[in-house]
């Protein structure tokens, strides 16, 4: 996909955008953005894009409230606080202390231990790799694969080993998950990052035809709207977050026996409800059939095929509920041939180029990930839009719609806004001041009295905002309000 220039005569991520939306050209006083990166230590327009992607996330909210008062509504977002929403734990999340002053929650042991691990290595044949070991059995996998142990040393002498094509395509059959670090041109040069090049970064699809559904009742562009959100970590929770803040009802659906990081359940759960649905027994798997019966949207944030193989693929959802609108948040993509392969924001930067730019403009002496998961709060952001979109396609026209999003896809729409050269001297972080403007307080919840970067889109009327204390996982019943 090529920058082009929207109607108001901008260029990059919101004009592409805009050209999936492909509805009423927009009024030019609609959207003001302002400020300028960087805030990361980074050559990539993380801020600029996470707002043009969150602004063109808003026109689609807008055109739902179109829909249901007639009007539209000025939307205003700064460039550093959309940097800011890449940001996670400690950065953007407050907790009172004994004291009722509010310090920053430091990561957990857990986390920090991962993502020492998960970089990228130097391979045998003088190329790089990153394995993944962002949860217990993943990490399991690539220790086996590796014959090593769990430190970064181990790790690295374990990658060295290996050819990187040859431990990448062995990760991927071992259902472990890693990439190989790619330059930006050797990634459009592959054959999956070429077939990702001819599709638009948000794929809509309508599916089947039904009647037309009219919004519900409500004070918000999503309002009435029901959301199952059956993600984890940060892509897809961040998709539901998005519904969550424009009003909808987001039910979180997960099993106690799956594997969590609780920093980023508790920082993506605002505004949420969060029930225990294990569908591996019959009995819960036929109340995920009756709540997916009255539900609008279905965000889907598991392992390409995993939930067709239990009954709950995108085919299965359109049977039990026409008109709904599926949304598939995953690494790779919609096709391509690593299409089937698990993947994380860091596996994302690795094999499109993001590494590769990043510790050279860095000066790093090798392939270095970016300060922040952009990738994941982006590809959620997108989702969101998507689905967004469908929903207003579907009370005009019906229709069932399936909304495809990934991590790939959105590290190459960053990719293509090019780069800024002085960020050598960036913050990295809001000012206290900036933090104050969009901070929320919120009191007991279940990780204690809570001050965090609450949404940092303006509008005029309805701007998001989060609705309820944020849920402790499986804290509500399995039910629609």
């Amino acid at each position: 996909m090529t920058n082009s220039n929207d109607s108001l005569g901008r260029t990059g991520a919101f004009a592409e955008l805009m050209s999936i939306r492909n509805g009423t050209p927009i009024i030019a006083d609609e959207i003001k953005i302002t400020g300028q990166d960087p805030l990361f230590f980074s050559p990539f327009r993380i801020g600029e894009t996470t707002a043009d992607v969150l602004a063109a996330r808003a026109v689609a909210a807008n055109d739902l409230w179109e829909l249901r008062t007639g009007r539209r509504q000025s939307i205003e977002i700064d460039v550093r606080a959309a940097a800011a929403t890449s940001l996670s734990g400690g950065d953007i999340t407050q907790k009172k202390n004994e004291q009722g002053i509010y310090e920053p929650i430091p990561s957990s042991v857990e986390l920090k231990h991962m993502i020492s691990l998960t970089q990228p290595w130097q391979t045998a044949d003088h190329q790089w790799l990153l394995p993944h070991t962002n949860l217990p059995h993943l990490e399991k996998r690539i220790l086996d694969i590796l014959k090593c142990e769990s430190t970064p040393e181990s790790i690295a002498e374990g990658v060295s080993k290996w050819n990187a094509d040859e431990l990448e395509d062995v990760i991927a059959e071992q259902f472990a998950c890693g990439g190989k670090v790619r330059t930006p041109e050797e990634w459009l040069a592959h054959p999956h990052g070429a077939y990702l090049a001819l599709k638009p970064v948000v794929e809509i699809t309508k599916i089947s035809e039904s009647e037309p559904v009219p919004l519900p009742e409500g004070d918000y562009p999503a309002s009435g709207i029901k959301v199952l959100d059956l993600t984890r970590i940060l892509a897809g929770p961040s998709c539901g977050l998005g519904f969550a803040e424009y009003g909808a009802d987001v039910l979180m659906v997960t099993s106690p026996e799956l594997p969590q990081v609780p920093a980023f359940v508790r920082d993506t759960s605002h505004g949420k409800r969060s029930c225990f649905l294990d569908f591996n027994h019959p009995d819960e798997a036929q109340k995920l059939r009756e709540l997916i019966k009255d539900a609008d949207v279905f965000i889907d944030g598991y392992r390409p095929d995993r939930l067709a193989a239990h009954g709950f693929g995108a085919d299965d959802i359109f049977k039990l509920k026409p008109g709904i609108i599926h949304v598939s948040v995953n690494c790779f993509g919609s096709g391509g041939p690593f299409a089937s392969r698990a993947g994380w924001d860091q596996v994302a930067q690795a094999v499109t180029g993001i590494c590769h730019t990043q510790g050279e403009a860095t000066k790093a002496g090798q392939p270095k990930l970016t300060p922040v998961f952009m990738c994941d709060f982006m590809t959620g952001f997108l989702g969101t839009f998507g689905a967004l979109i469908a929903l207003a396609r579907r009370a005009k026209e019906g229709g069932s719609y399936r909304v495809q999003v990934s991590l790939c896809q959105s590290a190459m729409l960053l990719q293509r806004q090019g780069l800024i050269e002085d960020f050598e001297n960036a913050p990295g972080r809001l000012t206290a001041e900036e933090f104050e403007q969009y901070a929320v307080f919120d009191d007991n919840t279940g990780y204690g009295d809570l001050k965090s970067l609450g949404p940092v889109v303006r509008m005029s009327e309805t701007s998001p905002k989060w609705f309820g204390t944020t849920p402790d996982l499986g804290s509500n019943r399995a039910e629609w309000l």
